[in-house]
């Protein structure tokens, strides 16, 4: 019975502190006239053991069946829950006040309470992130993150066709402006009914500090600039990182580039990501320490990492932005052919950077992530871009999160790789279904090299090839190589700096 639903929802938010026992006939009233009732009956059979996500089925399954959805897609049933999860989600104002409270107290009882109102409120849907697949793979660099996104919604054919056809509308101009919080979505946007925003200060410009509903990884957290504004790395970015780290010590956070290729997806909004999460770059050993002249008081270090890092370490953060500011202006102009290194070809830019900032034994610590895109007839999506040979695993850019070792891998892996599998096992040819023949080859090898593969452990040794796979695209998308040849042509443009 719907009356059934609507007060385990009621339940749910009172025991999730959304709401307090004074608000549940206000919030019971709101369900109703959003579900078209105009009557109550009182119930006595909740079942305290379901999850939100089987009450809010339920709810939106009643919605779909008395015609107050569109079509019952999930895109028109996630619009329609997060409607219904707006009764139950305190107003923002409510929100700042709570977490400025706690801030006082502790900034991680703040991220803390924050995190856990975006979970419960299903803006981060939990049990959907729970579909992700994840696992960790050894390699000469530390512990590789993996994991397989499984958690944004497909649209089916209907809501793409509905979306084609929708008046195009700029509000909200993306999905990282402020006019989100509290948005009703449409077929081509989200709803965000339930979404809360806290505005921060970073070096004196209006700010807002939000979760992903995604999470790639712990308190997957998004800063972005309150203006619709493009993404840029210059010097204020350097500052504006370590403010955050000084408002927020227990995370890290970063910046996307702000090229093609080798920027994030946004480049529109200026927006950094961070997040309650130590990846393997952070914890990856320095191979070489440099002094530069009138830095004598930053730790100025080469990281052992695929990717071409210059890691920056000091209590001094004036000194930091400083010295990153002038790393960045050279990288800018630097060319060194013999390293296939060129800041710009027929007048367009290739050298940019992508900064990592956080903290480490009481000092502030910035990544400088080197990063070029330029583009060949041989590897038109990039030279330093995963190559073809990798694209079956990882085709897409290598952004901020996967530069620290988390590969963010497609959710066609899944079957992909059991279809894999299942071909190993029974002498399959992978190149009759769609599942395997980009695979072909790769899977070859890995059973050449694997003769105790079997039943029990095939997709175990899948899963370590896909890691050293991702290995080898970070290698690809580092501008020098690990190799002698290419730590000289990184010490010589160091040394110049």
């Amino acid at each position: 019975m719907i009356y059934t639903k609507i007060d385990e929802l009621i339940n749910y938010a009172i025991d999730a502190e959304l709401i307090s026992e004074s608000d549940k006939i206000y919030v019971r009233n709101r369900l109703l006239t959003k579900l078209g009732l105009d009557d109550y009956e009182v119930t006595d059979s909740c079942d305290k053991s379901n999850t939100l996500e089987d009450i809010l089925d339920a709810i939106t399954d009643y919605a779909a069946e008395n015609g107050l959805l569109e079509n019952n897609s999930i895109v028109y049933r996630d619009i329609f829950d997060t409607e219904i999860m707006d009764t139950v989600t305190p107003f923002p104002s409510t929100v700042i006040e709570k977490f400025n409270s706690l801030y006082e107290k502790s900034p991680k009882q703040a991220t803390d309470y924050f995190y856990k109102l975006s979970c419960d409120s299903n803006y981060i849907r939990r049990q959907r992130i729970a579909r992700d697949v994840k696992w960790t793979v050894n390699s000469e660099f530390g512990e590789i993150e993996i994991t397989i996104n499984r958690s944004k919604p497909e649209k089916d054919p209907k809501a793409i066709a509905a979306a084609k056809l929708q008046k195009q509308s700029s509000y909200p101009m993306c999905q990282l402006c402020v006019e989100n919080e509290g948005y009703g979505g449409r077929v081509n946007h989200p709803a965000r009914q339930n979404h809360r925003i806290i505005p921060i200060d970073i070096c004196g410009e209006k700010w807002g500090f939000q979760y992903s509903p995604y999470v790639y990884y712990n308190e997957h957290c998004i800063v972005f600039n309150s203006k619709h504004t493009p993404m840029t790395i210059d010097r204020s970015v350097f500052g504006k990182l370590l403010d955050f780290i000084k408002h927020f010590n227990h995370y890290i956070i970063g910046s996307n580039a702000d090229l093609p290729i080798v920027g994030g997806s946004i480049l529109s909004h200026e927006h950094f990501q961070g997040g309650n999460h130590i990846f393997a770059m952070h914890k990856a050993k320095s191979e070489k320490t440099y002094t530069i002249n009138g830095f004598e008081d930053v730790e100025v270090s080469r990281l052992k990492w695929p990717m071409s890092v210059i890691r920056l370490k000091s209590d001094n953060t004036d000194k930091i932005i400083e010295l990153s500011d002038r790393i960045l202006k050279s990288w800018r102009s630097y060319t060194d052919e013999d390293a296939f290194i060129f800041a710009q070809t027929d007048g367009t830019p290739h050298n940019t950077i992508t900064p990592i900032a956080s903290m480490a034994d009481g000092k502030y610590v910035m990544d400088l992530v080197l990063r070029n895109n330029i583009t060949t007839d041989e590897h038109p999506l990039g030279v330093y871009h995963p190559h073809s040979e990798l694209h079956h695993i990882k085709k897409e850019n290598i952004g901020l999160i996967e530069v620290m070792g988390l590969a963010v891998l497609p959710a066609r892996l899944v079957e992909e790789l059991d279809a894999v599998g299942d071909a190993l096992l029974n002498n399959k040819d992978m190149s009759e279904d769609e599942k395997t023949s980009s695979h072909k080859e790769w899977a070859m090898d890995v059973k050449a090299r694997h003769p105790e593969l079997n039943k029990d452990n095939v997709q175990e040794i899948l899963r370590d090839e896909v890691g050293d796979v991702f290995v080898e695209v970070l290698r690809h998308a580092g501008v020098y190589k690990c190799d002698e040849a290419g730590r000289k042509a990184f010490d010589k443009f160091v040394e110049q700096v």
